[in-house]
């Protein structure tokens, strides 16, 4: 143990065995935070096997509930870990998994995803593959087996959502789809992979392409014959999900309000700067001189990668140098494009070791073959440093304060994407957004995630359109988006039936950055001539990812 090593307590033994815990019950999950002993297989999707965490949860929340912190970590861990293992039983009790199915974040995604994060370079590594392809067909069996209980107990998916999660499959699983690429290149860095593996490698993609083949199936023949018409989920579930992303309970009516001031003030910041690009510019208009400038357009997606890396390897060497003290090992992210075209941009974390890096991916949809530099810079910002890798790899980076639940597993969407959204504005006011068609790409997402909240908020809760004309549905919110963004048509599609079928996340981000503002305002109140907004940077980054109110507890006590 080095001298910045506390010793390990009792509480960090709950903690690290609800890792345990979770990494046995969810393979996917191990593989996400870089445990590599359950690569080789799939957790139960089953009924049954959805009973095994809230059991857990109650056993380690009845171990916390005696458990005497004996220090500042010890109490940030007790509070957040039940605050999550109390909201992971509420989840149960709403019977959410029975429904779990969506465009972004459901098991119709992560069984297939799951794979993006595996080693590959070696052939062992693909004997593991092979392994795991093989046990898919029993995990989406289970998954089907769940989703049919909820059609018995009339606890059902959105059909728009179900509809959307076909289209995926038949993506997954054509001729030239992801499972028979996947197979068909499987080539590891040591050489040839052995005739007897190639061939496991083939049979278990063309079992996992009938397995997803069959769950299409169902879906159309029997799911979506009985989902729900509506979108929205309705105000008491759509509050849980809130809390759940956001680590913090809000006011949803007071927040709706705030999103709609929030977005006209996004819309006059706009116009100004639109001004500036060509004098009596709309919006539109600035917008449209931007993207007939060659020289900030990208073609191709690895022009887009080369680009995204270069802008990340400058931001890290920069901001390293001069506002944050970033470690070696965090000074490694892999900007990468994804196998798939489903539209989303990610970040996945290091393993604890730093062995797999931060990872920035980015998801181009089918058809799209030209990116606009002036509207993605603040993206890699965002994904990268200061924003999602500074946070998340800093937390995996302090191993020697934080158990391996604070490191890897703890926090929420709302401290992550607030920070990161908080990180964009940073990054204007140090000067690197200061071409004006930059800082008009930062306020184009910034705009997005404003218009989120009203959105999100307004479906689910059936709030009253902002123009009078009504109550909140799927083609006004559709409309909605696209007069708020400036993106292809197919990227809004998406990101609108996204919010329509994960409650609660999208609004995260900017409510999450309204959260860090606050708090980073309070703290500057409370402290007065001696607060310094790097020494609260690193305060707030060294808790590791917590909940919002659990942040604000731990920043000012």
């Amino acid at each position: 143990m080095t001298s910045n090593e506390r010793e390990a307590t009792e509480i960090d033994a709950i903690a690290d065995g609800w890792v345990d815990t979770i990494s046995a019950v969810l393979p996917t999950v191990a593989t996400y935070i870089g445990r590599a002993e359950f690569n080789d297989r799939f957790g139960d999707y089953s009924p049954a096997g959805a009973e095994a965490l809230p059991e857990a949860a109650k056993s380690a929340l009845a171990a916390l509930a005696v458990a005497t912190p004996v220090d500042e970590v010890d109490r940030v861990t007790q509070l957040d870990l039940t605050r999550e293992l109390e909201l992971e039983l509420e989840l149960y009790d709403a019977k959410w998994h029975l429904r779990d199915l969506n465009v972004i974040a459901s098991p119709a995604q992560d069984i297939r995803s799951v794979f993006d994060l595996m080693p590959t370079a070696t052939t062992e590594d693909w004997s593991v593959i092979a392994r795991r392809l093989a046990a898919l067909p029993e995990a989406i069996g289970g998954y089907v087996e769940t989703l049919r209980q909820g059609m018995a107990e009339g606890v059902v998916p959105a059909r728009r959502q179900v509809l959307e999660v076909m289209g995926q499959i038949e993506r997954y699983t054509a001729e030239n789809g992801y499972f028979a690429q996947f197979a068909a290149e499987a080539t590891p860095e040591t050489g040839n992979l052995p005739a007897s593996l190639a061939r496991d490698l083939a049979d278990a993609a063309n079992g996992a392409r009938v397995a997803y083949d069959a769950l299409g199936a169902f879906l159309g023949s029997e799911l979506a014959r009985v989902s729900s018409e509506a979108d929205g989920v309705g105000r008491e579930l759509y509050a849980l999900h809130s809390r759940r992303f956001l680590g913090a309970a809000v006011d949803l009516d007071e927040t709706y309000e705030w999103g709609v001031e929030e977005l006209a003030r996004m819309v006059a910041e706009q116009e100004e700067i639109a001004n500036e690009i060509a004098p009596g510019a709309s919006v539109e208009e600035a917008v449209a001189l931007l993207e007939q400038d060659p020289a900030r357009k990208l073609v191709g997606t690895t022009a887009l990668q080369q680009w995204m890396q270069r802008v990340s390897d400058e931001a890290v060497a920069q901001l390293g140098a001069s506002h944050f003290d970033i470690p070696d090992p965090i000074r490694r992210l892999e900007c990468m494009i994804a196998p798939t075209n489903e539209g989303g941009i990610y970040y996945t974390g290091p393993t604890d070791d730093f062995s797999r890096p931060g990872r920035m991916w980015w998801s181009v949809p089918e058809g799209v073959t030209e990116f606009d530099t002036w509207r993605e810079l603040t993206t890699v910002y965002h994904e990268g440093v200061p924003g999602h890798h500074l946070q998340i790899a800093q937390a995996v980076y302090n191993r020697g304060q934080l158990n391996s639940w604070r490191r890897l597993l703890a926090g929420t969407s709302g401290h992550a994407e607030g920070w990161a959204l908080y990180a964009e504005r940073l990054m204007q006011q140090l000067g690197y957004l200061n071409d004006p068609a930059d800082r008009l790409g930062m306020l184009d997402g910034q705009r997005m995630r404003a218009a989120r909240v009203v959105l999100d908020i307004g479906v689910h809760l059936g709030k009253p359109r902002p123009d009078g004309s009504g109550t909140w549905d799927a083609d006004y919110a559709l409309a909605f988006m696209r007069r708020n963004v400036s993106m292809s048509d197919e990227f809004v599609q998406f990101e609108v039936n996204r919010y329509l079928g994960w409650p609660g996340q999208a609004p995260s981000y900017k409510v999450g950055q309204r959260i860090w503002e606050q708090l980073r305002d309070d703290a500057a109140d409370a402290q007065g001539s001696a607060f310094d907004i790097k020494d609260f940077h690193k305060r707030a980054l060294d808790i590791g990812g917590v909940g919002l109110d659990t942040l604000r507890s731990a920043l000012l006590p």
